[in-house]
């Protein structure tokens, strides 16, 4: 009777011991990551968040590939501070700014207006670019053969005329707070509607189609539109020119001058000089936006959009997944051919593609049929030791690069440092790398030798990186 009560009193003790082991560790790394700045905690995550608008400006899907002025500026400050980019949209300003007080992302790397009222729960970083606000109007029928002086007349030119109009715009932005004011400057009633159901992109589009009267934007957002609603007027200005900035919580000031030394240096640069022409000056910019293959014009990723949705049921796969897989390899050009002989949409090679039955010549659908029939095969080879099918995928993209042998010789290698052989991310990959060195590549475990496993290790980081940047803008 004693001997049971002392172990069950030890096996409570070790219990509460170990308990309070997990609680001390939990508690020991949460103070660890409080001490850390927040570059160093980017740092540390490999990765810097961001929310960003989604527009044919800032941030979209053109022909395959994510593109954007803030996207692409966002991700050479990620780059700079050498960690990948992970980026998020949000459709609800009050959320986005909820968002970043509540440390789900790093930076409000969009286009803000900097105002007083919200300098005072956000940290503005260094004017990225100035712009002013316009409203936007539909110009009268038959307006190309109106000479300047008889279209004015038809349209608005002064603020004191927006008196008892009515406005929609964009909820919880600028353009609310600059319409309250203008309100109250000349002496009338602006009877305006802010609403979360749509972005100002979306507005404009719907006064082009004649469903709203009027909306208010940013003028180079609405200079970019005009290219391709060629019907809106926007040459009339409500408000000075402002300053438009990222933001970051308050109380950083030590990642805000990080941000801050960075975009001044930037901004002084050519590649700073060639992104802001890119996106605002560039002719081909109505020729994107109206694109099929735009997440802003078609909402298309590719040709074969159809053909990718079909064969990526037969995998269980997120069509949008095997969409980067193919971007990835062939930028979805059918008569690509690499150097070492692999061909078509999925790059497959010469025997690869025999033993799946088709050849050069084979068309689209059946290339993109006989890539999945390969996925398949290797989502099977792996699919008893690697149970979590979100796991297993990394491995298949990993094995589909660089062949299952140089995997399973970086799994062995976890296995043998203690590491999980069936975790990929900080595990198995950290093993790839590793196999182009000689005291790795030369361990007794590895049976395949040496292996630049910085390809696989970026072929599976950059699917998923562009995976979730199609899943931030195309449909399901």
């Amino acid at each position: 009777m004693i001997i049971r009560l002392f172990k069950h009193f030890f096996i409570f003790f070790f219990i509460i011991n170990l308990s309070c082991n997990n609680s001390n560790q939990s508690n020991s790394k949460v103070k660890e990551n409080n001490k850390l700045s927040h570059i160093e905690r980017i740092k540390k995550r490999g990765k810097l968040l961001i929310i960003t608008d989604f527009n044919s400006v800032d941030y979209f899907i053109y022909k395959g590939q994510p593109l954007g002025f803030n996207y692409e500026l966002a991700k050479a400050f990620a780059d700079y501070l050498g960690v990948a980019l992970e980026v998020q949209t949000n459709y609800n300003l009050k959320n986005t700014f909820r968002a970043l007080h509540d440390g789900e992302c790093d930076v409000l790397a969009m286009g803000l207006t900097v105002t007083k009222d919200r300098t005072a729960f956000l940290q503005f970083t260094k004017p990225i670019m100035q712009t002013r606000q316009v409203l936007v109007q539909r110009k009268p029928k038959g307006w190309e053969k109106m000479s300047k002086k008889e279209l004015d007349k038809h349209l608005i030119r002064s603020t004191l005329d927006l008196a008892n109009k009515n406005i929609i715009v964009e909820a919880h932005t600028s353009y609310c707070e600059r319409l309250k004011s203008l309100s109250q400057e000349i002496g009338d009633t602006i009877r305006y509607v802010g609403t979360s159901e749509f972005l100002a992109e979306d507005l404009i589009q719907q006064v082009a189609d004649g469903r709203i009267d009027y909306t208010v934007s940013d003028e180079h957002i609405a200079m970019v539109s005009q290219t391709y609603y060629p019907d809106i007027d926007i040459g009339t200005p409500i408000s000075f020119e402002q300053n438009l900035a990222w933001a970051i919580d308050k109380g950083d000031e030590e990642f805000l001058k990080e941000i801050n030394d960075w975009l001044t240096k930037y901004k002084k640069s050519n590649k700073f000089a060639f992104l802001y022409a890119k996106y605002f000056k560039n002719p081909r910019t109505k020729k994107i936006a109206e694109s099929k293959f735009s997440s802003f014009g078609g909402g298309r990723l590719s040709p074969y959009d159809k053909e990718i949705k079909k064969e990526s049921a037969v995998i269980g796969w997120d069509w949008r997944l095997l969409a980067s897989l193919i971007y990835t390899e062939s930028r979805f050009n059918p008569n690509v051919k690499s150097w070492a002989g692999a061909f078509g949409l999925m790059q497959l090679m010469p025997v690869t593609a025999q033993r799946f039955g088709v050849s050069v010549n084979s068309p689209p659908d059946k290339q993109i049929a006989a890539g999945v029939k390969f996925l398949k095969w290797l989502d099977n080879y792996y699919k008893k030791e690697i149970p979590d099918s979100t796991e297993r995928i990394k491995f298949v993209l990993a094995a589909y690069n660089v062949g299952m042998g140089h995997v399973d010789d970086a799994r062995a290698l976890a296995k043998k440092y203690g590491k999980d052989p069936n975790v990929w991310t900080g595990s198995v990959d950290y093993f790839i790398l590793q196999k182009s060195k000689p005291e790795f590549y030369k361990d007794e475990v590895v049976k395949y030798g040496y292996c630049r496993g910085v390809e696989p290790y970026n072929y599976v980081s950059q699917i998923f990186d562009r995976y979730n940047n199609y899943k931030n803008l195309i449909k399901g």
